[in-house]
């Protein structure tokens, strides 16, 4: 059922020694496995009216622009939308929350029907308005904001229904979602009692809060506020990485749960898990149009990624990512599963290039890959015209290794070793091609006739060669062996090398 807790306060998803980093090419075969996800989200639901027009003058009766109307739509909103971008991104959601017996609420429950992917189990409240927000837009600008709504707790009454509702759902979800917008469904009893059975159950809970006081929260998994409510919430500004981690463990205190999330808007995430180092992930957003829901979309992106199976650290990357897609539409919107992959195909693209690096930067990259814990591996070679013996020989090398560099040969040191008619490809487009494979975590350059310089700067953990090398013959093998690393044999593909294959193809103009 995916992330059962342990009784220890931490899931395996969450476990402080996990490798962080992935590649856009790891994320996406994360995102594949969206569908597999199932989210209970319980919170307050909003229905998000947007009414448009256009303002040729102000009101004689005031100075307020006169807007006339030429346009209207409804969206589902708050906890609501949570599920939606849940089922946008490929997720099953179960959305439990209130609504009234009045328009707005028939309006949310047509709007539900229409979706796919979301099972409602909403509890009509008589009475008790339905939350609605209506936005009256000028093209892209907002002139005002409409709100009815009520803040009041649920009934008694009410509130057992709804909690009986929750312990049904929970049997065939992995993740719960608290939506709260502090509209009075996720008020103290409910709340605390919703956490207790969660926490029974042993499924992971993410909290988006709305509380100053995050105690009330407590028993959560994952709590995700955003830099404002983090500042409120324990009176540490978070605008700079150190600040972000003392307000987010401080947060994480006060939840006693796992880990805690901070939305940083420009800035990007903070996460904070219990007994590790923060973690700060940059914004990926290209350009900004509107944040209405662009944390709701975290959250379900979040919730999906780890309901999918990805370990915390590579959830939330994904959801940053989600985050920065969602940022540069107009108004509340979603992110579907294919304009997810479609971002990560072009960033993996733009990371062909940064692949290829200079001795300086590739020093800072190991050190890096070291202080997370990684086994670095080493391979080296001309690699001119990349035929199935090499291709086996990279994909066996990074089995070996959680990230491999793959050191070439500059034209001048090909040209020393193969003679003066090599190399047939410059080294401009061998990097290039060796930087666009997926076994490849970086490529550096070598001017010398052996890496031995180069592995002694960079001190790989794994050395690999093929196996028509012996590990006594092969140039810097003792220095691995020296540092307590290894050298690993490959067996390479029979009748395949580069200078087999340019004998063949000159063979018929020789003839002639």
């Amino acid at each position: 059922m995916g992330y059962m807790n342990d009784g220890l306060g931490m899931t395996d998803s969450l476990a402080a020694g996990s490798d962080w980093s992935a590649s856009d090419i790891e994320l996406a075969d994360t995102v594949r496995d969206f569908e597999a996800a199932r989210v209970l989200v319980i919170g307050d639901i909003i229905l998000d009216r947007y009414v448009s027009g256009s303002v040729q003058r102000l009101s004689p009766e005031a100075p307020i622009p006169v807007l006339r109307p030429t346009g209207g739509r409804s969206t589902l909103g708050g906890a609501a939308n949570v599920a939606l971008n849940i089922a946008t991104l490929g997720g099953q959601a179960v959305l439990v929350g209130a609504i009234g017996d009045d328009a707005a609420g028939a309006e949310i429950a047509a709007l539900l029907a229409a979706t796919p992917g979301i099972t409602p189990a909403l509890l009509t409240v008589p009475g008790r308005p339905t939350t609605a927000k209506t936005r009256f837009m000028s093209g892209a600008h907002q002139l005002l904001r409409l709100d009815e709504e009520t803040t009041a707790p649920l009934t008694a009454e009410a509130a057992d229904t709804l909690l009986a509702t929750v312990e049904q759902a929970l049997a065939d979800v992995s993740v719960v979602v608290l939506s709260d917008y502090a509209k009075g469904v996720l008020c103290d009893g409910v709340l605390d009692a919703i956490l207790l059975r969660a926490r029974a159950a042993g499924r992971l809970v993410i909290a988006d809060p709305k509380r100053a006081d995050f105690g009330a929260y407590r028993g959560a998994t994952i709590l995700t506020p955003n830099e404002l409510e983090v500042r409120v919430g324990t009176s540490i500004d978070a605008s700079q990485d150190a600040d972000a981690d003392r307000a987010g463990r401080a947060a994480l205190e006060a939840t006693g749960g796992d880990a805690v999330l901070v939305t940083r808007s420009a800035k990007g995430l903070t996460l904070v898990r219990r007994g590790a180092p923060p973690l700060h992930f940059p914004t990926r957003a290209r350009e900004v149009a509107d944040v209405s829901g662009a944390g709701d979309t975290l959250v379900a992106a979040l919730s999906v990624a780890l309901g999918a199976g990805a370990e915390l650290p590579q959830a939330a990357m994904l959801a940053n990512i989600t985050a920065g897609i969602s940022v540069g539409k107009q108004g509340t919107a979603t992110v579907s599963c294919q304009e997810l992959l479609g971002v990560l195909h072009i960033e993996e693209l733009v990371a062909t290039d940064r692949k290829v690096s200079t001795w300086d930067e590739a020093i800072g990259r190991v050190a890096a890959w070291h202080a997370q814990g990684l086994r670095v591996g080493f391979a080296n070679g001309c690699f001119d015209l990349i035929h199935p013996g090499h291709v086996r020989l990279l994909s066996e090398a990074r089995a070996a290794c959680d990230r491999l560099i793959v050191a070439l040969n500059s034209d001048a040191s090909v040209k020393r070793l193969k003679g003066p008619t090599r190399p047939v490809q410059n080294e401009t487009a061998r990097a290039t091609v060796m930087a666009s494979l997926a076994p490849v975590d970086l490529v550096v350059l070598f001017g010398e006739d052996t890496p031995l310089e180069l592995i002694a700067t960079l001190r790989p953990d794994v050395l690999v060669k093929g196996a028509d090398y012996t590990i006594e013959q092969v140039v810097g093998g003792d220095l691995v062996q020296g540092w307590g690393g290894r050298v690993v044999l490959v067996n390479l593909a029979e009748g395949h090398s580069t200078t087999g294959t340019i004998r063949r193809m000159t063979a018929p103009a020789a003839a002639e």
